[in-house]
């Protein structure tokens, strides 16, 4: 197996640390961590997958971003990720020079960092998981997250027991029942996040974890914009495929894009 190398890099005068798990392929991965994760991602996950995928030939590059990790800088988020993207696939290429066609892989706001500014990085396609498009209002799930859940709960005859016995919160129950009442009015960040997918075509690919709040946001909002790319859709509630299971199924479309 490949030595896995530590690639320090600049990104608008922040030093940013990256990690390079060397194959022999003209086609690389970049590896965007989402939300606060660093570059190990999820319980190694996205480690583990660069050392597999590096075994086979595949170079691997992950980053991370500015104020994460072992990374200089200030956190601001992912909306403003462009530049950090940016330089770090210029450090890939730097350092990978046989690489000519890089494929992008990212989950969450990571999937959606890649949507918005991976054709001005230069990738050649993307995987986006469970890709995120609709800010939390507060502390419950996205609106289709919870109309599927209590359409699950009203199928299950055990739900109707609880609720007899007073099982459930029925405060929390209320207040989700009343989010469904809203009028529905599309975020601007899923429009945004809808349209740059739609403009990748067949260059995108669409994994979602099945029972994820984030993934089932994503589909409800993808079905009422009429957006269809390529997807996957993996059986698990585990947003970041945290089961060996899931790792396969998602190393699998990553494979397949690729």
């Amino acid at each position: 197996m490949t030595a896995r190398r530590i690639i320090a890099f600049d990104c608008e005068g922040d030093t940013l640390i990256g990690s390079l798990d060397a194959g022999d392929a003209a086609t690389g991965l970049l590896i965007v961590s989402g939300g606060n994760e660093i570059r190990a991602g999820a319980h190694r996950g996205m480690a583990q997958l660069a050392a597999r995928l590096s075994a086979d030939g595949l170079s691997v590059f992950r980053y991370d971003r500015r104020g994460i990790g072992d990374s200089g800088g200030v956190n601001a988020g992912y909306t403003v990720g462009r530049d950090d993207l940016l330089a770090a696939v210029a450090a890939f290429r730097r350092a990978q020079p046989t690489v000519t066609r890089i494929v992008g892989f990212g989950n969450c706001d990571a999937a959606t960092t890649l949507a918005w500014w991976g054709r001005d990085a230069g990738f050649a396609a993307v995987v986006l998981a469970n890709p995120f498009t609709v800010p939390p209002a507060d502390d419950l799930p996205p609106t289709a997250a919870i109309r599927a859940h209590y359409a699950a709960r009203l199928r299950d005859p055990a739900a109707w027991w609880r609720i007899a016995r007073r099982g459930v919160s029925l405060s929390k129950l209320a207040r989700g029942l009343a989010r469904l009442a809203v009028p529905k009015r599309t975020p601007t960040i899923a429009d945004r996040t809808l349209a740059a997918i739609a403009g990748w075509g067949a260059d995108a690919t669409i994994v979602l974890a099945r029972h994820d709040a984030t993934a089932i946001a994503y589909a409800d909002a993808a079905r009422r914009a009429g957006v269809a790319p390529r997807t996957v859709t993996i059986d698990t509630g585990s947003h970041s495929f945290a089961r060996a299971s899931d790792a396969a199924a998602l190393e699998a479309a990553i494979r397949a894009a690729i």
